[in-house]
């Protein structure tokens, strides 16, 4: 970095971002802001309140460290190692996806379709960070939630979340439903690896060189995951027990075919207007 322990805090964020831009980083102003916030333990209106002020030689050196990271495309919430999700601070590391906007969208449907039903009993299928069931823990005091992931490193990330945002959730290891108990459920969710290995090369760097390749890919086609999880849910599911999955954008129509036989199904758009949330009912009388 050319900045000294003697440039002030306004340049400083100058020359980062100029150092981001050029490693192509789609937000370097704002990622930059976020690593030296990071770095000095403060919030966003300090920038605006003291742009004279000067980082220590430790403090400079620290902020280095990360803005190198992050011009090698390294995600800025592995480098802080926290992301926001529905406005709670959730814990991230390599070993989970990183929380998503669109990803509260699947928690807004589900909470809403949950609605008419007391004291829910709810499976979040691939937990990764614990941000859905943590979420849905918390937004429904009264529903017992339960999450799984077939990922220790995942899970131990899942569970350091909910004791530091006081959801009761009951974490454990496995491959999908297999192992649950038929018509226990009044909730299957999830946010399943969807993403074809073809698309690969076309994903950010962020995304595919960083984050974890179980969470992204199914398989060649991107839908394996949800050929396998439709038939467990559909069994594990209550009568009148709701399905409710993150997609991807183009996933719409093959998700239909599969879930022929369902009742209910209806797929939501985010805030792009893009299909993301698929939305079922259990096939069983109600």
């Amino acid at each position: 970095m050319a900045s000294t322990p003697a440039t002030p805090l306004a340049a400083l964020l100058q020359d980062a971002a100029g150092r981001l831009t050029a490693a192509g980083v789609d937000a370097p102003r704002r990622d930059a802001e976020l690593l030296v916030l990071h770095v000095l333990g403060r919030e966003r209106a300090f920038l605006y309140a003291h742009p004279e002020t000067v980082l220590s030689a430790a403090e400079l050196a620290a902020f280095d460290r990360l803005l190198t990271a992050r011009a090698q495309r390294v995600p800025s919430q592995y480098l802080t190692g926290t992301q926001e999700f529905y406005g709670r601070p959730f814990r991230v590391t390599p070993a989970v996806l990183i929380p998503r906007p669109e990803t509260e969208l699947v928690v807004e449907v589900a909470l809403e379709r949950l609605r008419p039903t007391p004291a829910p009993t709810c499976m979040d299928v691939g937990t990764g960070s614990g941000c859905i069931a943590v979420t849905l823990a918390l937004e429904r005091r009264d529903a017992r939630v339960a999450a799984l992931d077939r990922s220790w490193a995942a899970l131990a990330v899942a569970r350091d979340n909910a004791r530091h945002l006081g959801a009761a959730v009951e974490f454990c290891a496995g491959d999908l439903l297999a192992a649950l108990r038929p018509a226990s459920l009044d909730l299957v969710i999830a946010n399943p690896p969807y993403v074809a290995r073809a698309e690969r090369a076309a994903l950010p760097p962020e995304v595919r060189d960083h984050e974890p390749e179980a969470a992204l890919f199914a398989g060649p086609r991107g839908d394996e995951i949800f050929a396998r999880l439709l038939p467990q849910a559909a069994r594990v599911l209550r009568p009148g027990g709701w399905l409710v999955l993150e997609i991807g954008a183009t996933q719409a129509a093959a998700l239909r075919r599969l879930l022929a036989g369902w009742v209910g199904v209806e797929i939501r758009p985010d805030l792009q207007g893009l299909d993301r949330v698929v939305v079922a009912r259990q096939p069983g009388k109600l």
